[in-house]
């Protein structure tokens, strides 16, 4: 199965961001980030909600190289849909290493480390919405312009399910929305250039899925 109304990118700069008013534990369902492109405002939900799970929320924050990023940082603002693909652009948390790995020492000089260049894998952080939020809130305090990745809104301008949308228990109501190279995320080009990207899933989402993005055992 897939998301039932598409997959893509929307392309734009940052209008306004807000948070959802607090549940009754101090906590938040999504950050909203408003993006101006030339179609319109977008309103992306970027989901932390736990879910009720202890340290429901994982993320982590990947720095990109521009090669890393298969054209998307060059799309005109708007929404672009994009296939399901290795090569399109979208996005997969588990299939494409670029996402999961550091690409520099930066304790290493600059010529030994384009010869000895060594990959560490970043670690997903487990906790609640307010520590991922607090990653998350400086990068787009210095975003220059911004892609949300994820599902567009069937009526207006948005776009929602900005998380990992694959490894969901088949018993959980999320169960058919499971697809490969279709997770979403937030890219951010900073002000002085550089590309990072918020990467968000949930505890409760596998880090291993099969061909249908279906958890393995």
């Amino acid at each position: 199965m897939a998301l039932n109304h598409g997959y893509g990118v929307v392309a734009g700069v940052k209008e306004d961001y807000f948070r959802d008013p607090p549940n009754d534990y101090g906590q938040y369902f999504h950050g909203n980030l408003r993006l101006r492109t030339t179609d319109g405002v977008y309103n992306c939900a970027i989901d932390v909600d736990s879910k009720a799970v202890p340290n429901g929320v994982q993320w982590r924050v990947i720095e990109l190289r521009p090669s890393m990023l298969k054209g998307v940082n060059k799309l005109a603002d708007g929404w672009h849909p994009l296939e399901s693909t290795p090569d399109s652009g979208a996005l997969d948390f588990i299939r494409n290493k670029d996402l999961s790995w550091r690409h520099h020492l930066g304790c290493i000089p600059g010529l030994l480390a384009a010869v000895f260049r060594v990959h560490f894998p970043v670690p997903w952080k487990s906790g609640v919405s307010t520590e991922a939020l607090a990653d998350l809130e400086p990068l787009l305090e210095v975003s220059q312009r911004l892609w949300v990745f994820g599902e567009p809104f069937q009526d207006g301008l948005g776009v929602h399910n900005i998380h990992q949308n694959q490894g969901d228990p088949l018993d959980s109501p999320w169960s058919a929305e499971n697809g490969i190279w279709q997770d979403g995320a937030t890219l951010v080009q900073r002000q002085d250039g550089s590309f990072a990207m918020f990467c968000n899933k949930f505890v409760t989402q596998s880090v291993r899925t099969d061909e249908h993005g279906k958890p393995r055992k």
